[in-house]
């Protein structure tokens, strides 16, 4: 009996982490460059219930042979194991600020191991080493740095704050910075083979797998990308799917709750009526 109020509670704690995750999903459905989380749900291990029993033989003197019968399988409950960005890119929209960049994928390598496709990032400073984030939201702050609306300072490609007089400069397909048709920098991107590795943070960003750099999207064989001026990606996220989701899991958490009082009214019929001694 208990075993059961084990299984309907991992039950309701997955479905109520889920729920979590998709109301962060709608909470960020117009943050620029956000990734959908997705949840990874899986079952705990199975175990095979045995009855134990006996046989009589008929001797004179009796015999007793015990032996196991099969009951049958019973799951001990649900975890959300993991939840992983959908790295596929987001709409892009047009907002005509100087400052906005959005990076669209070209063509991205697979990774042979995982078979993802690979994606870039935009690389920002913290106090932690380098970050990456796909929100190009930028602006330049009072003293003439390119940042984002966070305050991390965004990197060019040799790992250096990016200076810039106003925000009236230019930016070339290819990530270059021009103030006056002049070349004053080029944005430092960053690729990732296999994002899905990568350690989701706060305020849009990523971290590498080790806490390094990535590789220099410039420098690496396969990798097509364009950075586009006054344009923003928006998020991934799927807002009438994520509604229906919403409301299947809160379905799946009632469902489960409903068992829980099931259970709970038969534990209170078997201490207060069953097991009652009468004198």
């Amino acid at each position: 009996m208990f075993r059961g109020f084990y299984t309907v509670a991992t039950g309701m704690l997955a479905q109520q982490r889920k729920t979590e995750m998709l109301t962060n999903n709608m909470a960020n459905a117009n943050t620029p460059g956000y990734k959908a989380d997705q949840a990874s749900m899986r079952a705990f291990p199975e175990m095979l219930l045995e009855r134990l029993d006996s046989a009589g033989v008929p001797t004179e003197k009796g015999l007793s042979i015990p032996f196991n019968q099969k009951v049958g399988k019973l799951n001990t409950g649900v975890y959300m194991q993991e939840t992983t960005p959908n790295f596929l890119q987001g709409d892009i929209q047009e907002t005509g600020r100087n400052a906005d960049i959005a990076l669209i994928n070209g063509t991205m390598p697979i990774d042979e191991e995982s078979g993802t496709q690979g994606s870039v990032f935009l690389t920002v400073e913290s106090a932690d080493g380098p970050r990456y984030t796909r929100n190009g939201n930028l602006t330049v702050n009072g003293n003439g740095f390119l940042t984002t609306n966070s305050g991390f300072h965004v990197l060019d490609e040799n790992g250096e704050r990016i200076q810039l007089e106003s925000d009236e400069f230019k930016m070339s397909d290819n990530g270059e910075i021009l103030v006056e048709d002049r070349v004053v920098g080029r944005l430092g991107i960053g690729f990732s083979e296999n994002p899905n590795r990568m350690i989701k943070q706060g305020d849009g960003l990523f971290a590498s797998e080790n806490n390094g750099p990535l590789q220099n999207a410039y420098d690496t064989e396969g990798v097509i990308f364009s950075t586009k001026q006054g344009f923003l990606e928006r998020s991934n996220v799927d807002a009438s799917r994520t509604m229906t989701d919403m409301m299947t899991a809160y379905r799946a958490f009632e469902a489960n709750q409903k068992v829980l009082q099931a259970y709970d009214r038969s534990m209170e019929k078997a201490a207060n009526e069953i097991g009652r001694v009468n004198g």
